[in-house]
């Protein structure tokens, strides 16, 4: 497995979630007109046929409800910190960014293309928060975390759980029920973090190939 080297204290995390609290302050304070949040801070599929590409990203970083940002942050803090110690600052400011574009693509396709909502719009950092948790869980399989912060579960089962939980949420969206939750975003982070822990272990292979040659 990938050899991570212990870093300074986390700085990128809290940068990040500073940002966070930030744009939810626009949007809930009177400095920004709602139709600019609306255009630039959440994503649809019908915002990015518009051209509005850059809203594969932002909605990485709003939020419009204050339990949403604090559940998202709550998490955020208590692994993403844990992983920029392990990572370092470039790796987690990476993964950070293509888990957001990842789960916020996912959003767009699938509300297009299995719940035929195109203009059915999603904001929050759910999407780069459930890559975060898939990466570590995948590294750290074995570690406890809290599944639906209430039952003490090996770090991979919790992951799945939650996997499974998102897979079936979707599944109850496309036949017209669920709850009001993003779970293609979900889906789409957790998978960017299954593809950077293969992308970790094979350039860990090739590193261990270097040095026995």
């Amino acid at each position: 497995m990938y050899k991570f080297r212990r870093h300074r204290k986390p700085f990128i995390i809290p940068c990040l979630i500073f940002i966070n609290i930030v744009v939810y302050l626009m949007w809930v304070s009177k400095l920004t007109t709602p139709n600019f949040m609306e255009l630039n801070f959440l994503i649809s599929w019908k915002l990015l046929v518009d051209g509005r590409y850059w809203d594969l990203i932002t909605p990485a970083f709003s939020h419009n409800m204050f339990f949403h940002l604090f559940l998202n942050m709550f998490v955020l803090s208590s692994f993403g910190g844990f992983m920029e110690t392990f990572m370092g600052r470039r790796r987690i400011l990476f993964f950070y960014l293509i888990a957001g574009f990842a789960g916020n693509l996912a959003h767009a396709i699938t509300s297009n293309f299995l719940l035929r909502e195109p203009e059915l719009p999603a904001l929050g950092a759910s999407g780069a928060v459930a890559g975060i948790i898939l990466l570590f869980s995948l590294i750290f399989p074995k570690e406890k975390i809290l599944f639906f912060g209430i039952i003490p579960v090996p770090a991979i089962v919790g992951a799945l759980g939650f996997v499974g939980f998102d897979l079936w949420g979707l599944y109850t969206q496309s036949q017209g029920g669920g709850l009001p939750i993003g779970h293609g975003a979900h889906l789409g982070g957790a998978f960017a973090g299954i593809i950077y822990f293969f992308f970790l272990r094979r350039k860990s292979r090739k590193a261990l190939l270097l040095n026995r040659i």
